[in-house]
């Protein structure tokens, strides 16, 4: 059973049974697929191979700081959105998938 609660850097994070979406699945189903923006084109928009765009849109590749500044420019958002969004899944990914991370002990305590 998973802690019902991470903490990270002294932040209680509460755990999600669900994963978050992936930023591929978020840039397909809210900014692709209402514009009728094909893969191709924006992979040239983004000035990005084909292969790299439809890994991540296919939620087998990251989406990179380059890659997150590349898409704030075109679709006018902002870097830190796809990044979150990145780090989100990433996290809780790691989080539900090992559990090295969780015989770590503190070396040294907390000050609240």
């Amino acid at each position: 059973m998973w802690p019902s609660k991470i903490i990270i850097e002294g932040i209680i994070m509460r755990t999600r049974k669900r994963p978050p979406s992936h930023p591929g699945s978020i840039l397909k189903l809210h900014y692709l697929d209402p514009s009728g923006i094909s893969v191709t084109d924006l992979a040239k928009n983004l000035r990005l191979s084909r292969k790299t765009v439809s890994k991540i849109l296919n939620e087998h590749g990251a989406v990179t700081t380059d890659v997150a500044l590349r898409l704030s420019r075109a679709l006018d958002t902002t870097p830190e959105l796809w990044l979150n969004l990145q780090r989100n899944y990433d996290l809780w990914h790691t989080a539900n998938e090992t559990t090295d991370w969780m015989a770590i002990r503190p070396i040294l305590k907390s000050q609240m």
